[in-house]
């Protein structure tokens, strides 16, 4: 591993930082306690006001309880005896209303309410009171009337309610102020408490963050060490601790990488050769099929002509069988060296000017001689189709699609080839009426050795064909793809780019 500046703070930093941290939070604690001593004082004195504002509410009350039991009184009984309490509440009522306007309420609902209250009060005195004396006196037959007395409660009962407003509206402030100067209270002490208690536990924190930012880290380290020795390649580890402990894990996280890339190369390449031996076994499987069938007629006629005279028509006969025997496995042989030579790299390619219209013609003449249950029927127009490429090639994919359209096609019928000029593209198809590709297979038609079921239909072939057709298609710029419905035929298509003027005239200069 080499060696790298470490990243992150060093144990060194760690202490003096966790230091200064242990530090603040003593000093925080502290500020936090005064801060608490500071909301109690303040829970205390909003406490201390709300019980002011009630006594000086109550007093109030009572001055006006004494001025409507009194004043009742009299026009009940006319005894002058009754209005002592009347005299002396009217006395004490304004500056009791005074003092009462300018209590220190807590909201503005609160002032509002007893501005309220103090108006309804002084017109209760002035319209309703003070004339109701002078009534009683004067007619006391109309200061008892009902009228008189239902004035006199409606008046009361919204005093009485003006009254029940504001005293639970400060009784409800005292208590939350009672409740709040208590909270602060407890909280106050808590933090007294809590602080010590908590800075002495940090001190033992941070002897014990010392050992595990240290201890722990390296600990899962050779942990973890073990487990990656055991082929846990996936393990990684938490980073963090200090700078040199935090480069040590991301050491080890970086060491278990690798190796985990190591094992999954490795495994890819097991892969890769699992899937050679299969390729081997297909190979294998096609030759000995593909091979064993010529091969034996071959033989057997040759063994057959060496130990019988016969006449020269049936000679001629099985030698024209023996050809095209051979022909099959000059071909089968033609096909793994193409295959072969492609993935390697060395199959080379002549740039040449094609005319795909002359190509098609010469191909399609040679595939009709070779099956008199086909109609081959070639669709182009008399202008040249020109491409720039390998000519043989060319002719050898045309073939392949040609040779497939055939044998799949093991009831004759027709055969429909197309040459035509497309999107700047020269496009060829080929499509036949034959068997047609199950929709499981149409995936894996481009698969080396893969024939789906020609095999068990005794159509013969060694599935390199399309193969090598598409890469050859594809190393000219182009794409080779198809249509198919099974029982329906098939339609194999390819494009490739269409030879420029500035190419045509390149061509003729050379040529």
């Amino acid at each position: 591993m080499s060696a790298r500046p470490f990243r992150g703070a060093t144990l060194t930093r760690r202490l003096l930082g966790a230091s200064v941290v242990l530090a603040v939070i003593v000093i925080a604690v502290f500020v936090t306690f005064l801060a608490a001593v500071s909301a109690l004082r303040d829970a205390t004195l909003r406490e201390a006001r709300a019980k002011d504002v009630t006594v000086a509410t109550l007093q109030l009350e009572n001055l006006v309880v004494d001025l409507e039991t009194s004043v009742r009184g009299f026009a009940l009984t006319r005894e002058e005896r009754f209005l002592d309490p009347w005299r002396r509440a009217r006395m004490e009522l304004p500056s009791s209303l005074a003092r009462f306007e300018r209590l220190p309420f807590a909201s503005e609902l609160q002032r509002r309410r007893a501005r309220r209250l103090a108006t309804r009060i002084r017109d209760y005195v002035d319209e309703y009171s003070i004339p109701l004396v002078q009534i009683a006196r004067e007619t006391p037959a109309v200061a008892s009337r009902g009228v008189a007395v239902v004035e006199g409660k409606r008046r009361t009962d919204e005093i009485r309610r003006d009254f029940s407003l504001v005293l639970n509206a400060e009784n409800v402030l005292a208590a939350a102020s009672a409740a709040s100067a208590e909270r602060e209270a407890r909280r106050a002490l808590v933090l007294g408490i809590g602080g010590l208690v908590g800075s002495a536990a940090l001190i033992v924190l941070f002897g014990l963050y010392l050992a595990r930012s240290v201890g722990h880290p390296v600990r899962s380290v050779a942990v973890g060490a073990t487990r990656l020795a055991g082929g846990e390649l996936s393990l990684r580890l938490r980073e963090g601790g200090p700078g040199e402990v935090g480069e040590l894990t991301r050491a080890f996280n970086s060491m278990a990488e690798r190796l985990e890339q190591s094992r999954r190369d490795l495994e890819e390449q097991n892969e890769q050769l699992r899937r050679s031996e299969r390729q081997k076994s297909e190979l294998v499987s096609i030759v000995s099929h593909e091979v064993r069938t010529p091969l034996a007629s071959v033989l057997g006629f040759t063994s057959f002509l060496l130990r019988h005279d016969v006449d020269d028509e049936t000679r001629r006969y099985y030698l024209e069988i023996i050809e095209a025997q051979g022909r099959r496995l000059s071909a089968l042989l033609n096909d793994f060296l193409d295959v072969q030579r492609l993935e390697e790299g060395k199959l080379a390619f002549s740039q040449e000017l094609v005319d795909i219209t002359e190509l098609l013609r010469e191909q399609v003449r040679l595939f009709t001689a070779q099956s008199r249950a086909h109609r081959l029927e070639l669709d182009v127009r008399d202008e040249p189709l020109a491409v720039h490429g390998d000519s043989n090639r060319l002719a050898q994919v045309v073939g392949n699609l040609l040779s497939n359209a055939i044998k799949y096609s093991p009831t004759g019928g027709l055969v429909e080839v197309v040459g035509e000029e497309e999107n700047g593209s020269v496009r060829i198809s080929v499509r036949d009426e034959g068997l047609g590709i199950p929709t499981s297979d149409q995936q894996h038609v481009f698969t080396k050795f893969f024939r789906g079921d020609a095999a068990e239909q005794g159509i013969a072939g060694s599935g390199l064909g399309l193969a090598f057709a598409r890469a050859v298609v594809e190393a000219h710029g182009g794409e080779l793809s198809f249509t198919s419905t099974a029982g329906k035929g098939s339609t194999f298509w390819l494009e490739l780019p269409k030879a420029t003027p500035a190419a045509e005239k390149a061509a003729e200069r050379r040529s």
